[in-house]
């Protein structure tokens, strides 16, 4: 299992780097085109990318800590930094989603015209291919290491991706029509909406992770009828299931006849910890209780 999680946390570290990479050297190649391109929406769309910076570092400190072994001080792991890195990157995009909107409406109210060229038009393109593609392989990354934190990376490149599509939008329309300048701005506040929806439903996530909100019901389900799938389980109670750090630790109570011995009972809980972890790919504890049924003497034959 340990070196399950070491495997996951370097994948996860993996696509953070690569996109680390990409978003420096995009973010240099945005501004010399909005500059030289004369776009200021392209030069905005640097900085957002260059905001990416700043969630690629957090993201890779949370997998960093967050997937390292428990110790002494934290005898259920780190798993909350890694929520908490989650955090910061929704609040990131919620930040990004208000700056563009509010730029959009400034530009809409004020009546203040940009006319790029088709340098600018070649980066919106570039861009728009990278981050769709960092997106999509981030994503993937992200949901087979269960890792909040990863996802809503992922979720940061698509944001600068659709950000990038406003600017071709406007660029476009600039040069087909330079009467058609505010369309820039119209497909910012598109953009804005998109962005601020996925940092709210990723700040929602890590909110109710760490309330500890129990899974979805099919993923209890599926614990519970494991467990009694066992042989010797004749009743499961008491399940309670949380999340940290896309992860699940959860403890339950088993029913077993009270007439077997403390070792057949303990072969039967390491039976049902063994079927759990092996069943639900998320799970990296499961504390087991072994009850024993209530004892019913052989009633007399008449």
């Amino acid at each position: 299992m340990h070196d399950t999680v070491k495997s996951q946390s370097r994948d996860g570290l993996r696509v953070t780097w690569i996109g680390l990479g990409a978003n420096l050297v995009l973010a240099l190649g945005k501004f010399l085109a909005g500059v030289f391109g004369h776009s200021s929406a392209m030069v905005a769309d640097a900085a957002h990318s260059l905001s990416d910076l700043v969630s690629d570092a957090v993201v890779l400190v949370g997998l960093k800590l967050g997937r390292s072994e428990p110790d002494l001080r934290h005898p259920y792991g780190h798993g909350r930094i890694e929520t908490l890195a989650a955090q910061v990157v929704a609040f990131i995009l919620i930040i990004i989603a208000v700056y563009i909107g509010w730029e959009a409406v400034g530009r809409l109210t004020s009546g203040r015209a940009q006319y790029p060229n088709w340098l600018a038009l070649a980066a919106a393109v570039v861009s728009i291919a990278v981050k769709e593609g960092l997106y999509r392989y981030t994503v993937a990354v992200g949901r087979r290491i269960n890792s909040a934190a990863v996802v809503a990376n992922a979720w940061h490149h698509r944001s600068d991706a659709l950000s990038s599509i406003a600017v071709l939008v406007g660029v476009a329309g600039t040069l087909i029509n330079p009467a058609w300048h505010s369309l820039d701005s119209w497909a910012a506040l598109v953009v804005a909406a998109l962005v601020a929806k996925a940092g709210v439903q990723i700040l929602w996530g890590t909110i109710q992770e760490m309330i500890d909100t129990s899974p979805r019901q099919e993923v209890v389900g599926n614990i519970r009828a494991c467990a009694l799938g066992v042989p010797g389980v004749m009743e499961v109670h008491d399940l309670k299931v949380r999340s940290v750090g896309g992860r699940y630790q959860m403890q339950l109570h088993i029913v077993v006849d009270s007439r077997l011995s403390v070792v057949q009972g303990h072969d039967i809980a390491k039976e049902v910890e063994h079927c759990v972890l092996g069943d639900v790919k998320e799970a990296v504890e499961v504390v087991v209780h072994v009850d024993p049924a209530p004892f019913q003497p052989e009633l007399p034959l008449s």
